[in-house]
């Protein structure tokens, strides 16, 4: 991060994004990791037969980490080539291996592959913090399996629901994220040793012709690295479609988030659920009554711009002419690093606000009792014939009543009596109408889908990530 206050930092780093995240995508670590390619690459060819010495190795393996970044600089702008600077670099410190650095290989051995490792990383990460935030919803639909509440279809009440069943619909887009990113992690192939067009000519032509060799030769680096897939076939880069399908998953993350952070939004109007509000925090700086849901805004707003992302690495695959073209860096050093800062920083929120999700029972029974009426009186129907009176002449009184309630509530802004009216109508003096009016009565599975919910998906997420559920989070702002 710069101290410089007169530059352009970026507010991924500086309000939002963890520093592990931001140090992932940092020069240090790219740089550091293409020394580590370098370094396999000539272990693995030893290890077949080149003519590359253990001192070399030995040379290379203690210069891992010590770059000149300064001295970086100054070779990129002689070269006006960042692979070029950094194998003088790396050779200047290690000036034994100098001859066998990078060797048959292309930009895209250390740029391609070194990508991948640092996308690998910053998705396990990513994957951690998504466990994090399963495991607070599984909680918090725990605590409130059974508390009834209004549910809203098209923003309109409908039927009731619980409060933890509504946390399970949030939860379960998060899990869905989570098995996808899962299947990238599982799926991700290492670019490998490919050579200029993909060909491994280079390759061949180092081995004398032996095929095997090249073949065991991509293996070995692949292996050294952890990848168990390697792409089966390349142009000069990896396909570019890798890049679409792990920004898409982000972006997949964002549409959760934003879905969440919305639903809270419209509940704090409702003074239902609010996102934890600090003592000294400010909600406006002119009114001061104000209690504004900051961190659900910011959540939206970083999601908005993730979701824009997405359609870049799309556009980028399609450019990609042929073997390739360069059209593909300048957009992939922005993209790809700020999707993970953003959705680092979403998840970063999520865990905070998760952790201090504040209910007020009361408003929520105080606005069920308000409409539970007019959803009562199917069942208050039935109780009533089951008394002994006739369904059509009920239904028309209870339809008589209902529309004269109403129109006290939407015209005169009373409250709801429609109760009281058909408690003074002879014709339902038999129903009881505290039983009729129990909320739980209304709520259907709902508990029950929660603790099902629970056991069958959020548990088996809890075990996988333990180490990573008590994750604390400090904003930044």
């Amino acid at each position: 991060m710069a101290n410089n206050k007169d530059i352009y930092t970026s507010p991924l780093v500086e309000r939002n994004a963890s520093k592990e995240m931001a140090q992932l995508f940092g020069a240090q670590k790219k740089f550091s990791t293409w020394r580590r390619l370098w370094l396999q690459l000539a272990k693995a060819q030893k290890k077949l037969g080149l003519d590359i010495k253990q001192n070399q190795i030995n040379e290379m393996a203690g210069h891992l980490d010590d770059i000149d970044f300064k001295k970086a600089a100054r070779y990129e702008k002689k070269f006006r080539h960042d692979v070029m600077a950094h194998i003088h670099t790396f050779a200047d410190a290690a000036p034994k291996a100098a001859p066998i650095i990078h060797l048959g290989a292309t930009s895209c051995f250390v740029g391609d592959n070194a990508d991948l490792i640092i996308m690998r990383e910053a998705l396990q990460v990513t994957a951690g913090k998504l466990a994090a935030v399963i495991n607070l919803l599984g909680k918090f639909a725990k605590k409130h399996r059974s508390s009834a509440t209004l549910g809203f279809t098209h923003y309109q009440p409908a039927q009731l629901i619980t409060v933890g069943k509504r946390a399970t619909l949030w939860c379960y887009e998060f899990v869905m994220d989570l098995q996808e990113i899962e299947h990238r992690l599982d799926t991700l192939p290492f670019r490998g040793l490919k050579g200029t067009t993909g060909t491994q000519a280079s390759f061949l032509s180092l081995f004398d012709g032996n095929h095997n060799k090249v073949k065991q030769l991509d293996k070995t680096v692949a292996d050294a690295f952890g990848f168990k897939n390697i792409c089966a076939v390349t142009g000069q880069t990896y396909q570019r479609k890798i890049d679409t399908l792990i920004v898409n998953t982000l972006a997949s993350i964002a549409q959760s988030a934003h879905k969440f952070c919305n639903d809270v939004r419209l509940l704090a109007n409702l003074k239902e659920i609010e996102e934890p509000f600090e003592k000294s925090q400010v909600g406006s700086s002119a009114m001061a009554y104000k209690r504004n849901p900051m961190r659900c805004e910011r959540v939206t707003a970083l999601s908005r711009f993730v979701l824009s992302l997405a359609s870049s690495p799309q556009m980028t695959a399609s450019e990609q002419w042929l073997e390739r073209t360069l059209d593909d860096s300048a957009n992939r050093r922005i993209v790809i690093p700020e999707a993970f800062l953003a959705v680092d920083g979403i998840l970063e929120i999520l865990i905070n606000v998760m952790d201090g999700l504040v209910v007020y029972p009361k408003v929520i029974a105080n606005r069920v009792a308000a409409e539970l009426p007019f959803m009562a009186t199917e069942n208050i129907l039935m109780a009533a014939v089951k008394a002994g009176g006739d369904r059509q002449k009920l239904h028309e009184k209870i339809r008589q009543h209902s529309q004269a309630a109403a129109e006290q509530v939407k015209k005169f802004g009373k409250a709801n009596d429609l109760i009281k009216r058909l408690k003074a109508d002879a014709a339902f003096s038999k129903v009881d109408f505290k039983k009729v009016l129990d909320p739980k009565s209304y709520v259907g599975r709902a508990p029950q889908q929660v603790d099902e919910f629970l056991r069958d998906v959020v548990t088996p997420i809890r075990r996988k990530y333990r180490k990573e559920l008590n994750r604390k989070v400090e904003l930044k702002v």
